[in-house]
């Protein structure tokens, strides 16, 4: 029995680049982007320091499309995903390694003019709009499951 894992990392930040969308020979999109993470703290004698780590992200097929349609330079993200670590050649011949998240599924905030522009969507919230995206990997729920779909126009509030 195989015991059980978990690779999972959840981050809050800001688009350092605008996602690269590219499709592979064989035709699945996959696009890449870089997010920027921040913290501060106080030291000892009352000085503020701070630091930021830069991460890689991947995400592939539809995901990989709604990145490409969705995200900009600057955007706040909270993205969830797992770590991969792969290892290649250079093209300087030095063997390299790269740590990067495959993405799962984010959520875009933006001021609500500028998301309801890029996607055509009425802003509900005054001051910030959110968009959450998640990877459709679950199959639509039947009708003999007993399972009820629900629009989410539906919903009152």
């Amino acid at each position: 029995m195989a015991s059980k894992s978990l690779n999972r990392a959840i981050l809050i930040g800001n688009l350092t680049r605008d996602p690269e969308l590219k499709y592979t020979p064989a035709g699945t999109a996959v696009c890449t982007f870089g997010v920027a993470t921040n913290r501060s703290w106080t030291t000892a004698d009352g000085s503020t320091k701070e630091d930021v780590q830069y991460h890689r992200i991947v995400a592939w097929q539809k995901l990989a499309e709604l990145c490409g349609k969705l995200l900009t330079k600057g955007r706040k993200i909270y993205l969830e995903g797992r770590l991969t670590y792969r290892t290649f050649t250079g093209k300087d011949g030095q063997q390299r390694s790269i740590t990067e998240i495959v993405l799962d599924d984010f959520i875009v905030f933006s001021d609500g003019k500028r998301f309801a522009e890029t996607t055509g969507e009425k802003s509900v919230a005054s001051n910030e709009e959110t968009t959450v995206v998640k990877e459709e990997t679950k199959k639509e729920p039947s009708k003999e499951s007993g399972e009820e779909t629900v629009n989410p126009d539906d919903i009152p509030f």
